[in-house]
């Protein structure tokens, strides 16, 4: 039952998709024509076509399935507890002084690697 529905919603999606497509085209091909007007008249150009563009996106069955991610996301964020200050930086002293050991340990097996082979190169 639903997959009718999505068909049925989702009938002029292909036509949909085919508009923003032509817009990101004009967008691109004019911007290219119109070089030599100036940059905030270009620039102001291509954000209303890409305005334009993103609405008429925003339209289709994936269009809406990607708003309502971007709004479950924003709420997921809200959950998220961040560090304190403290926390952040005393993690981030563990995390380069364990850098530092194991590098000084990775130094120490490529020294002897490299004694040991020179020894049998000669």
């Amino acid at each position: 039952m639903s997959s009718k529905v999505e068909v049925a919603e989702g009938r002029f999606d292909s036509l949909k998709w085919l508009v923003v497509l032509v817009l990101v085209a004009v967008a691109v091909a004019g911007n290219h024509y119109f070089s030599a007007e100036s940059l905030l008249y270009r620039v102001l150009a291509l954000l209303v076509l890409a305005v334009v563009a993103g609405f008429v996106a925003l339209q289709t069955v994936k269009g809406q399935k990607f708003a309502l991610l971007l709004k479950d996301a924003k709420s997921e964020i809200r959950k998220v507890v961040w560090p304190t200050r403290q926390e952040l930086t005393q993690t981030t002293m563990i995390v380069i002084v364990f850098v530092l050991i194991v590098a000084l340990i990775l130094w120490g097996l490529d020294s002897l690697v490299s004694w040991i082979v020179s020894g049998f190169i000669g």
